[in-house]
């Protein structure tokens, strides 16, 4: 399984579109085989499931993500896991073991909006 972390300063990144690099993991066997930082290339409608499934990836873990976005990571055959924060050796050694458990994206529709990597506002509780 290949999976792409949204990434900010070690920890997961509350806006999957936002994140200034996504770790790249792959998991075999209960073994981490790779892993890789890649930087953003930007945040647009569409342009993110593209260039991870481009990337082979099976799997976005992020703290938020709103519904469009979800919608076209399931179109490229992406599984979205929502809800996850913390450190990014945590979240990965949760997938090594599979226990990692998603829940509800930490921002509210249209918390989003504004596009980029340098959008700073949201609603969500910074940790």
């Amino acid at each position: 399984m290949k999976a792409a972390i949204s990434t900010d300063n070690g920890r997961v990144s509350a806006h999957f579109g936002r994140c200034p690099v996504f770790t790249i993991v792959s998991v075999k066997n209960g073994d981490v085989t790779d892993r890789e930082e890649i930087p953003n290339p930007g945040h647009a409608p569409g342009v993110l499931p593209k260039f991870l499934h481009e990337q082979g990836v099976e799997s976005i873990i992020a703290g938020g993500m709103g519904a469009r976005a979800q919608l076209l990571f399931d179109e490229h055959g992406i599984k979205t896991v929502m809800g996850v924060s913390g450190n990014i050796d945590e979240v990965i050694e949760s997938l090594r073991t599979e226990t990692l458990e998603g829940g509800d994206s930490m921002c509210s529709p249209g918390a989003g909006r504004g596009y980029g990597v340098e959008k700073e506002e949201c609603d969500h509780e910074e940790e």
